[in-house]
Order: structure tokens, then C-alpha cells, then sequence
């Protein structure tokens, strides 16, 4: 049999779907299992256990319904029994529709629902991982537990006890440290954790932010920039050699603890109970909670001008959660 899966576009998601992968390997143990992925998460698709094949998919490359129809019939000579669509986006149902598969299985929630032979209801109000669940508990029939969230990388026999890295950053400006805040809570640590360097991470295009956020910082001895520095599989390695990792709800959330990095992470906009990193082990969640329009699920925050629920997290009780591992 071959299986091919066509993975969400955003890197949590794709972190978040790696739970997937594995119950349907453990469902098909004899089956060839390949992915389609965004171009530039193709890195941490390789390290998704189980899987024979990555696809990298560039809509650049392949525009629109037509490029999506393009690409997915270059892969009609694979000849794939099932064909799995976990993002809610008509082209990938297109792409889908277009590999030949015989079998396609995906939530109802595009127009082109009917470019697949089994639709299923997307449950409500439920994690991220335990929707993308529900789609292969709805086909086989069979309920899935005992999950777990992980990329397969060459983990270091012993973690840098003295490094913690710091990611303010977020895609959506209510899930992103204001810089002022971002200021004082480093030198907070910087301060408490005489003997520990703090390493700043992110993308290419979330550096200028970051050099903003240390200028006005104190002891800059014993911070570092690595933002736009690493890969995503180089970010992964690095996640593993360090003591910890403070974060915004974002992408790198859902890396470090996918290979066991104790995690922190400060929720603003966003729901924790759907989207918050999903191993329970050496993980914190913190928010502020007492505003009346908390959880919010906006990019921006148009009651205050900033993300006030970003600004008032206490302090206090991101030491807390921090020296528990340091």
C-alpha cells in the first residue's frame, strides 16, 4: 500500500501533525508513507519519523488551483491508495483530486469538499492534534490514543545547563512580546540567572525585531542573536542542546518540545487548549488572564493598540516557571 499526506502549511501544524503520521504508521506498518509539505518547511518534514518521501510543494513555483493541479498529477504515476488532506485549503484538495489517489480523506471544510471520497466532520473546540486524529479515527473507525508529539533528531547525551533560549517572535502581532516588555523581562533573567546566556532566536525576516528587543537590554555579555543564524533542522539541534526555551505561542513553541526541550510559553491571543505545544511533560503555559477578552483569536489588538495580555504577564511567574528547570 502507499499513503501519501499532505501536511499543514504552518510549523506548528506540521509539528502538531507528526502524531498523525505516526498512528498511521502504526495503522499501516507495511505501507509506503509520503508527504506533501511547503517548500520552505521541507526540512522538518525529513525529520518526521516514518516517512518514506517528502514532497516539497512551492506555490510560487505552481500557482493557483491550476499549479496545484499541475503538481499533483506529476505524481499520478505513484499510484497512491490513500490520500490524506489535513489543511483547510481548496488547492490542496485540488492537488489531491489531482494525484489519482484512490482513496482521498479530509475534513468538509473547503468548497471543493467534493474533490474527496470521504469527508468527515472537523470536531469542535478540540487540540489541534486530536482534530488531525479525528480524521483517521472517523475513517478506520478505530479511536487512537497514547499520542505524543515528536521529530527524530540526534539528541545530545547532556543539555548546556547554562543556555536558554528566547523566541518573542509570532507570525500575528498579538501573539508577539511588545519590545518594551520583551526588554525587561530579559533583564529580569539576566539579572536572576547571573551565570546563564540567554540566546534570542527566529527567522531572517524577525532579526531587526530582535536586535531592537537586546539594544535597550542590560548585560548584553550574556546575550546572544541567533535570529536568521540556523535552519529549521539546526534550530531543532540546537532546541536539544539547550536548558530551556521562553517563547511566544508560535512555531518554535511546538519544535522544542517535539524533541524534549523544557518549554515555557506565553500565550497572548490564541487558545492553549487548542493550540498550546501538546506534550504535557516539561511544559508551562502561562498567561496573563484577566481581561475580559482573553482568549482572543485576532492578529492584531484593536482594543488597546498593543496585546495588553502580552504586556501584564507577571514576571514573577516566568522565574518561577523557569528555575524549575535551570
Amino acid at each position: 500500500m502507499k499513503i501519501l499526506i499532505r501536511l499543514p502549511n504552518w510549523l506548528g501544524d506540521v509539528v502538531m501533525s507528526t502524531a498523525f503520521v505516526a498512528a498511521v504508521r502504526k495503522f499501516y506498518p507495511d505501507a509506503a508513507i509520503d508527504a506533501i509539505v511547503k517548500k520552505e518547511l521541507s526540512g522538518i518534514a525529513l525529520l518526521i519519523p516514518g516517512l518514506h518521501a517528502v514532497h516539497p510543494f512551492s506555490k510560487q513555483e505552481y500557482p493557483g488551483l491550476k499549479g496545484a493541479y499541475r503538481f499533483g498529477k506529476q505524481l499520478r504515476h505513484e499510484k497512491y491508495d490513500l490520500f490524506f488532506n489535513l489543511p483547510a485549503s481548496l488547492s490542496s484538495l485540488v492537488l489531491g483530486w489531482a494525484t489519482g489517489a484512490k482513496k482521498r480523506i479530509g475534513f468538509a471544510k473547503e468548497g471543493g469538499f467534493f474533490l474527496l471520497t470521504n469527508a468527515y466532520k472537523s470536531p469542535a473546540n478540540v487540540h489541534r492534534v486530536d482534530e488531525y486524529i479525528s480524521l483517521l479515527e472517523q475513517f478506520t473507525g478505530k479511536v487512537i490514543s497514547e499520542l505524543r508529539v515528536e521529530l527524530a533528531i540526534d539528541k545530545p547525551v547532556q543539555r548546556d545547563k547554562k543556555r536558554v533560549l528566547v523566541n518573542f517572535n509570532s507570525e500575528a502581532e498579538s501573539r508577539r512580546m511588545p519590545v518594551d516588555k520583551g526588554q525587561s523581562i530579559i533583564d529580569t533573567l539576566t539579572k536572576t540567572f547571573r551565570d546563564t546566556t540567554f540566546t534570542f532566536i527566529g527567522s531572517p525576516k524577525e532579526a531587526a525585531f530582535v536586535e531592537l528587543i537586546i539594544a535597550g537590554a542590560e548585560n548584553k555579555e550574556r546575550i546572544e542573536n541567533f535570529a536568521g543564524k540556523t535552519d529549521l533542522a539546526g534550530l531543532c539541534g540546537l532546541m536539544a542542546a539547550s536548558a530551556a526555551i521562553l517563547t511566544t505561542d508560535s512555531g518554535p513553541a511546538h519544535l522544542a518540545n517535539s524533541v524534549g526541550t523544557p518549554t515555557v510559553v506565553l500565550f497572548g491571543a490564541g487558545n492553549e487548549h487548542n493550540t498550546a505545544p501538546y506534550n504535557k511533560q516539561h511544559l508551562t503555559v502561562l498567561r496573563y488572564g484577566k481581561l475580559e477578552c482573553e482568549p482572543c483569536v485576532k492578529n492584531t489588538c484593536k482594543l488597546y493598540g498593543i496585546p495588553k495580555c502580552m504586556q501584564m504577564i507577571d514576571e514573577l511567574e516566568i522565574l518561577g516557571a523557569l528555575t524549575q528547570y535551570l
